[in-house]
């Protein structure tokens, strides 16, 4: 797994019983603190300067940030470079010559269902979508002239754009998606249970005012929206 989400905060354990309460699995690691849900890695990372977003591991990023720099302003960073794509995800690109080794492939699903991956909200659709193609990721559903394109890298990882002002409903960049159709009802009576607070109840979409969909986030900002598509 060399792909994997960020997520900051200022109260370590706090997050971690959050994850836990949501029933994703502790990975065993001495340097980092990860969880998975059997189809992402988090990373959670009490560092002060830490930002939510997305690192992408590889030998080398030399010759890739030439060409990524005509979409975005490129750091470098001791480990690698740092970059931001229109929805002002951060990017660590992370140099490492040795493969994390992280088998998530028996790991069960956490509470909040099927995950659908990273969802971003872009200002530049069109640069969005050009920047993550050179990181790797390939086109794989919708259209950038309908305002909504899906992409996806070598690890499975979803990325989801869209279009600004396309989305009745508060927007967290990032956020990880959930799609659970008929289960989503289910899924956000147990939230509930667990005294998990909801960031915004969504009814938009239900004809009769049932609250069908939610968003949480995570203690460091990282949202996840609970959709029934």
């Amino acid at each position: 797994m060399n792909s994997i989400i960020h997520t900051p905060t200022n109260k370590l354990a706090e997050s971690l019983e959050f994850y836990s309460k949501l029933g994703f699995t502790k990975l065993p690691n001495t340097e980092l603190e990860l969880v998975s849900d059997g189809k992402v890695v988090i990373e959670i990372n009490p560092d002060r300067f830490a930002r939510a977003g997305i690192k992408l591991f590889s030998e080398s990023w030399e010759t890739i940030v030439e060409d990524v720099e005509q979409f975005a302003n490129v750091l470098k960073i001791d480990n690698g470079y740092l970059l931001s794509d229109p929805s002002g995800i951060w990017i660590y690109l992370v140099e490492s010559q040795e493969e994390l080794g992280l088998d998530i492939s028996g790991i069960s699903p956490s509470v909040l269902g099927n995950n659908a991956g990273i969802s971003l909200e872009s200002t530049s659709i069109n640069n969005s979508f050009h920047l993550w193609k050179l990181l790797g990721f390939t086109e794989q559903e919708g259209d950038i002239e309908q305002g909504w394109v899906t992409l996806r890298n070598s690890e499975g990882l979803v990325i989801s754009l869209m279009k600004a002002q396309t989305c009745p409903h508060l927007f967290f960049n990032p956020s990880l998606t959930f799609f659970n159709g008929k289960n989503n009802l289910q899924i956000i009576k147990k939230i509930r249970s667990l005294k998990i607070p909801i960031t915004e109840e969504i009814t938009h979409f239900n004809k009769e005012g049932i609250v069908d969909n939610i968003i949480i986030r995570d203690p460091g900002g990282y949202g996840f929206f609970l959709f029934n598509d």
